[in-house]
């Protein structure tokens, strides 16, 4: 064997070998989880990037008040922008089963094409076939029955509709709802049976010539726009790259990618600061080695190389092995959770090069190049200095005094601090990761909960009515009020709805004292546009060009809302509509006479609160993950920093042993010193914790449509310092039998 320091591997690996274990598992099952689902993100985007063209999405569709005949059509289709115009008409209907809305097409043959999972379409007048993950999340299954618009019929198949991947049921939705809101199929002459109460005149539109980036989509789209409105007025536009229901998921998988990837270098980061903390500790120890090493010839770039080579190959072994687990056990759960949270279409695994790349090949650079620094600055010392084991590379200065008031014994522990503030620092910087995982898994649900009782406390009526034409009712307490909407004008972020109200004056519903010429502007649109009082906010036209500026005179208690208030003389006034005009009605009790026809939108508790629960729903088992492994990754960093820590001062462990001081004494001067430092870094990092987090969700939430107020309930910290503690505790108990086992003779060696 020609480089006779391979032989110290094994012996290395297996003094070391509880260590390296830990750091085995915890890796294997890091790389393992974020394997799996780059293996199923990316299976899932290429499915998903494939059905545009699979299954003829749509690029964009427009809705209109009534059906265009055959002529209105072919002028549409005949602008600057030639198009194919396909009908696309859907009805709504309550079901009776559970408490949902359904949207029901005709079976698409053209545009907008069907991805069966399960079963078939419907054959009959007595059939349906329900979206996938609506069905799962309701507990249906095909076979059984249910009633929409008082018809009973059977389920026959399970389908993902490729332009609802996301299940929003309108495009200014916060979060789309799988739970209270499905899309189905029925065949032709059962959707003719519907009527027209709750029918939709949808239209898709293809390009005879597809834009070729998003800027010439929203070109083409704008001209097509105007050209639809000037035919016939329409109640909605969606071009396809500005629909969520159709590039919510695409946008979501990618970020998710990214997100969960970066996760996995932070991590490793950090695993390598312990690597390199704990090779360091191995230099100090082997001081005299090593200069005997140096002094008979050996270079330091092989000695480099040999301290080098354990953490380089226990992490390539568990990367090896984590991958292997990623590509068979985790990717299954990666899909589950993708295939629960949107209406995917059938996918094929795929393997690639990218998830190896990026769970193999970067973490074993990021160690690679942190411990090599490290045993670059190490190793750069003399022979004569290692022989010597004086491994300072200044002049050792003289250590400061300690207040001889203080007892010995905290004299002591600061001492034992002091010479070990790296080491210290680096558990600070643990804790702190931890933390913010351990946060975001126990805050995530209680914010989302708070998300939801904000929204019901704060909603202007138990019904809220948006009509299609003014209709009078005989509904005791309605209040009617002018519905519009806009879009914000802002560089920094999306183009997001505005819901523009005109109340009246001395509203019973909305308690605002606004002027007729000012606007109130709700305190989520306050929040996330940074708004105040005395500002000016400028929006323009959903369908046009037309910008409107108005002066901001106060800020509305909505937090979830992106809204803006404005009396209904000054309602009419801003967008020339006639005196006596409105669209809405107010309502703590239900509306009932008024005609269906009439009713273009009804806004409840179940509407406003999708947002939350479908969160919930698709985050659940992620979120108690995040947890689970902050808290792994607390215990582990605490005990082989701590590890190190009593290593380092073994020596001194072993002369107070010979001093007659008994164990308890000794723990009560290593481990209650590393106890001091582990409880300090808990309850010193809550605060960073909670201004990281908020800037973290504000960032997050900010593409989103509406308005996510941040918020993490007391007792959350209070509990992750006393889990930290809990944790710490079992990590104590085992650094306790390790001072036990520092031998007596230890004092005797390596005498400097």
């Amino acid at each position: 064997m020609r480089n006779p320091l391979i032989k110290r591997l094994p012996r290395e690996l297996k003094g070391e070998i509880g260590k390296y274990i830990v750091l085995f598992l915890f890796i294997t099952m890091m790389i393992g989880i974020v394997s799996g689902f780059l293996v199923a993100a990316e299976s899932m985007a290429t499915a998903y990037d494939d059905s545009f063209e699979k299954y003829n999405i749509e690029h964009g569709n427009f809705e209109l008040l009534q059906k265009a005949d055959d002529d209105t059509i072919k002028k549409m289709e005949n602008g600057d922008e030639k198009v194919k115009i396909y009908e696309n008409f859907y009805v709504e209907e309550e079901t009776k089963e559970v408490d949902s809305t359904v949207r029901i097409f005709k079976n698409r043959a053209d545009v907008d094409k069907i991805c069966i999972m399960d079963g078939e379409l419907a054959s009959n007048d007595e059939e349906i076939a329900i979206d996938r993950m609506y069905a799962e999340n309701n507990k249906f299954k095909i076979g059984d029955t249910i009633t929409l618009g008082g018809k009973k019929l059977k389920i026959t198949g399970l389908v993902a509709l490729s332009d609802y991947s996301a299940l929003y049921s309108n495009p200014s939705d916060t979060m789309f709802d799988a739970v209270k809101f499905s899309v189905a199929i029925v065949t032709d002459e059962l959707f003719d049976e519907f009527g027209e109460a709750n029918l939709h005149y949808s239209y898709s539109w293809k390009y005879d010539k597809a834009p070729v980036d998003d800027k010439d989509a929203q070109d083409k789209a704008e001209e097509l726009m105007k050209h639809i409105n000037g035919i016939s007025p329409l109640t909605q536009f969606i071009p396809e790259y500005s629909n969520q229901a159709i590039h919510f998921t695409g946008d979501d998988i990618n970020g998710d990618s990214t997100m969960i990837a970066v996760f996995l270098y932070l991590i490793m980061a950090i695993i390598a600061f312990i690597f390199a903390i704990t090779t360091g500790n191995t230099i100090a120890k082997e001081a005299n080695v090593i200069g005997t090493l140096r002094a008979s010839g050996y270079t330091k770039a092989e000695l480099i190389r040999h301290y080098l080579a354990t953490p380089m190959i226990v992490v390539l072994v568990a990367a090896l092995v984590g991958n292997i687990l990623g590509y068979t056990c985790f990717k299954q759960f990666a899909v589950s959770a993708y295939y629960g949270s949107y209406s995917l279409p059938t996918y094929k695994t795929i393997w690639n090069a990218d998830a190896f790349v990026k769970t193999t090949v970067i973490p074993l650079i990021i160690l690679f190049l942190i411990n090599l620094i490290m045993l670059i600055n190490k190793l750069s010392l003399s022979p004569l200095k290692f022989l010597r084991r004086d491994l300072k590379k200044r002049q050792k200065k003289k250590a400061f005094k300690l207040n001889t008031k203080i007892g010995i014994l905290k004299r002591f522990r600061l001492r034992v601090i002091f010479q070990n503030i790296p080491n210290y620092v680096t558990v600070f910087v643990g804790v702190l990761f931890a933390n913010v995982i351990i946060f975001f898994g126990l805050a995530m649900k209680p914010m989302l909960l708070h998300y939801q009782e904000v929204i019901e406390n704060n909603m202007i009526a138990k019904y809220q009515y948006v009509l299609k034409a003014p209709v009078e009712t005989e509904t005791k307490g309605a209040e009617k009020y002018c519905a519009g909407s806009l879009k914000t004008v802002d560089d920094k972020l999306n183009e997001e709805n505005v819901t523009v109200y005109g109340i009246q004056k001395d509203s019973k519903f909305v308690k605002a004292d606004i002027k007729d010429d000012g606007v109130y502007i709700s305190d989520g649109y306050s929040q996330k546009f940074k708004l105040n009082v005395g500002d000016e906010v400028t929006m323009k036209e959903s369908y046009g060009d037309k910008k409107y500026t108005f002066t901001v005179d106060g800020i509305y208690d909505e937090p979830a809302a992106i809204a803006v208030y404005m009396t209904d003389s000054e309602f009419l006034k801003t967008f020339d509509l006639e005196d006596g005009y409105f669209n809405g009605y107010f309502s703590n009790t239900e509306v009932k006479d008024i005609d269906d026809l009439y009713i273009a939108t009804t806004i409840t508790k179940d509407d406003m609160t999708k947002t939350s629960r479908q969160l919930i729903l698709s985050m659940g088992s992620m979120i108690s993950a995040f947890a689970g492994a902050g808290i792994i990754m607390f215990m582990l960093i605490i005990y082989l920093l701590s590890k190190v820590v009593i290593e380092k001062n073994s020596q001194s462990i072993s002369m107070t042993k010979i001093l007659g001081y008994n164990n308890r004494e000794i723990n009560s001067l290593y481990i209650t010193t590393t106890t001091i430092v582990v409880i300090a870094s808990l309850i010193l990092s809550v605060p960073i914790v909670n201004v990281t987090l908020k800037y973290i969700f504000i960032a997050a939430f900010a593409q989103y449509s509406g308005w996510l107020p941040y918020y993490i309930p007391a007792y959350i910290f209070v509990e992750v310092p006393l889990f930290g503690i809990v944790a710490y505790a079992v990590v104590a108990f085992i650094l306790t039998r390790r001072v036990k086992k520092v031998p007596l003779d230890e004092a005797l060696k390596n005498v400097e």
